[in-house]
């Protein structure tokens, strides 16, 4: 028993060695794609898709965006806003108590008239964060903050996009050459807020140079997260897990504000983040991962306060922040669904079902990725799913290919052995029958019947091979019964049976002469579940049978063929009043013979029931019964 276990370990291993070869392969150049980088923006796209996705969270009233519109930029006459307005909106903002106010356009030279009262403002507002760019753009420039701020109450806007232009990562804290070290706008304000809450900003504990608020640490971004292949991690960032839903936070005008059509509590103790929201203005950022009016065009203040909420939603709700797993995980991973391609051609032989089931693992697999990441986890989708798709087509076609070459092939094999059996059939007994008849005939040693009989015998011996080479041909959809009988078995299988049933009846067997009543019922059969085999199967069952019935029920005078469906099993059933088979039990050998063995192998293909029984009060009944329903292990 042990000897056999490890030979069929040994044959498994010799087919894994040939047929997962091109797999690995597969595999392999997908991996060396990712590792080349090929791959970031298919991964990229992936992240956006399931980011804008996922389903909609409540609006984070936590922040508010006081976003200078259209509207607002002509009501005022002129761009940029002149101080002035700014000032003023500052002010009316301060009366409704707000924790911290971010604001997110560059007041670094002075825009009049209206300055002198800005620069007021300015040295009033403690809890004010203005912006500035501390990265040098393609020309060289930076642009400072107000100068009449604290450093501490200026936070850089500077973002890092990806290739495409698309943004998806935070920058949160940087150094300049001169060893200064800087932090964002989104930091400034998290900051400020968490600390009113007892939080404070501290270094992290798992990578001392992340960033810590109480026991969250914030997921440094690193060359190879994720999708990314060698990108640039200069400074401290994060992965961007932005708020879903078409409004996550409240946003109101600066005329809105002026006119007092704003209620306290959306302002008290709130973050505000003033900043532009025109179209003409251009402060908009690209990003497919947020729904909204604009496809993939967000304002640089929503980005501010998507940035923000990650962070206090991340440190006070527990909401996840995206993380990524190692980079062998990952490639554990992908290395893992593309075996589980290869691994369809064994568990399946069929290209069909080989098909659904690399649909339901791809299925699956976008599944776990979509629900990982709604958890916080980006784990990788392109990489896993093309060497899954890769292999399972590939092996569908592979054996589509090898199922149309043994077809070929055993169709070759058969027409050969037809032939070899009728030259043997020929050669013998046709040669014999044929002397017998030259005989008979010369020497007068026959009755007309006998005669008849015997060229009858060799013309139905010389029809069995015309009748199966055609049916080699055709590779099985058609069936060639006895009388010349041709039937397409794609059509209704209780049409083919009456065919069947109307060709035999006609033949010229004894006790059909002595006939009286015929019955047939042919009602349509469940057949969606029958193959072409088992449809040949029921069509020889029902000649075997009549034919039976046309040599052996002596003094019958009464026939009837059941094809129906009774309660939930199909049906056919033959049923005669000969003499039946206790009165033929020197014959039973003939009852028990190759027909009644076929009855029953094609009643076990069918998971079905043959029986053979004694009618009341005389005769015999030839019944075959199977389930309507397809069962689950088929």
């Amino acid at each position: 028993m042990q000897r056999n276990l490890w030979r069929n370990i040994q044959a498994e291993l010799a087919i894994w060695r040939v047929g997962a070869l091109p797999g690995l392969i597969i595999i392999g150049l997908v991996m060396l794609a990712r590792l080349m980088g090929s791959l970031q923006f298919l991964e990229w796209v992936a992240l956006d898709n399931f980011l804008r996705l996922r389903p909609p969270e409540p609006m984070d009233e936590r922040i508010v965006i006081v976003g200078i519109d259209e509207g607002d930029i002509q009501q005022v006459g002129t761009y940029p806003i002149p101080d002035q307005d700014i000032a003023e909106l500052l002010r009316l903002l301060q009366n409704y108590q707000p924790n911290v106010i971010g604001l997110d356009i560059f007041r670094d030279l002075p825009v009049e008239p209206g300055h002198a009262k800005l620069v007021e403002v300015f040295r009033e507002s403690k809890n004010l964060i203005a912006i500035e760019k501390a990265l040098r753009d393609r020309e060289g420039f930076t642009v400072s903050p107000p100068p009449d701020l604290p450093p501490d109450q200026a936070g850089f806007a500077d973002a890092v996009l990806d290739r495409d232009g698309y943004l998806r990562r935070s920058l949160l804290r940087i150094s300049t050459p001169q060893g200064e070290r800087k932090l964002s706008l989104t930091l400034r304000l998290a900051q400020t807020y968490l600390s009113s809450q007892g939080i404070p900003l501290e270094p992290g504990i798992r990578d001392p140079n992340a960033i810590r608020f109480g026991s969250t640490e914030l997921t440094r971004f690193q060359p190879n997260s994720g999708g990314y292949v060698r990108a640039d991690a200069g400074g401290n960032q994060i992965l961007l897990n932005f708020r879903s839903g078409r409004k996550p936070f409240r946003v109101i005008s600066l005329n809105d504000i002026k006119s007092g059509h704003v209620e306290p509590d959306w302002i008290r103790d709130r973050i505000v983040l003033v900043g532009i929201t025109a179209a003409s203005v251009k402060d908009i950022v690209n990003s497919a991962a947020i729904t909204g009016v604009n496809p993939k065009l967000v304002y640089g203040a929503e980005i501010q306060a998507h940035a923000v909420s990650q962070i206090i939603s991340a440190v006070l709700d527990g909401r996840p922040l995206l993380q990524v797993w190692s980079d062998g995980w990952e490639y554990l991973w992908i290395f893992a669904w593309g075996v589980f391609g290869i691994s369809l051609g064994r568990l399946f032989q069929s290209p069909l079902k080989i098909l659904v089931g690399l649909g339901m693992a791809s299925i699956g697999l976008t599944g776990i990725c979509y629900f990982g990441l709604i958890l916080g986890w980006w784990i990788p989708l392109v990489p896993a799913i093309l060497p899954l798709v890769f292999n399972g087509a590939g092996l569908t076609a592979g054996l589509f290919y090898r199922h149309q070459q043994d077809l070929r092939l055993r169709l070759q094999e058969r027409q050969f052995i037809i032939d070899h059996t009728f030259d043997t059939i020929h050669n013998g007994p046709l040669q014999r029958l044929a002397r017998i008849l030259s005989t008979a005939q010369e020497n007068h040693l026959y009755s007309e019947l006998l005669l008849s009989e015997l060229k009858q015998l060799n013309q139905e011996i010389r029809t069995v091979y015309e009748s199966v080479r055609r049916e080699t041909l055709t590779q099985g959809e058609n069936i060639y019964l006895g009388g010349n009988l041709e039937l397409d078995l794609h059509a209704p299988i209780h049409e083919i049976l009456y065919q069947v049933y109307d060709n035999t009846i006609t033949r010229d067997f004894p006790c059909f002469q002595t006939i009286k009543v015929k019955i047939n019922k042919f009602e349509p059969l469940e057949s969606r579940y029958l193959s072409l085999d088992q449809k040949r199967g029921l069509c020889r069952f029902l000649e075997e049978a009549l034919c039976n019935v046309g040599k052996y029920a002596v003094g019958m005078t009464r026939l009837s063929v059941i094809c129906t469906q009774e309660n939930g099993e199909n049906v056919l059933r033959i049923i005669d009043n000969g003499v039946g088979l206790d009165a033929l039990s020197d014959n039973l050998d003939q009852w028990r013979g190759r027909g009644t063995q076929q009855a029953k192998n094609l009643a076990r293909q069918l998971r079905g029931t043959f029986r053979r029984f004694p009618n009341s009060p005389k005769g015999t009944v030839c019944e075959l019964t199977w389930s309507v329903a397809k069962a689950w292990f088929w």
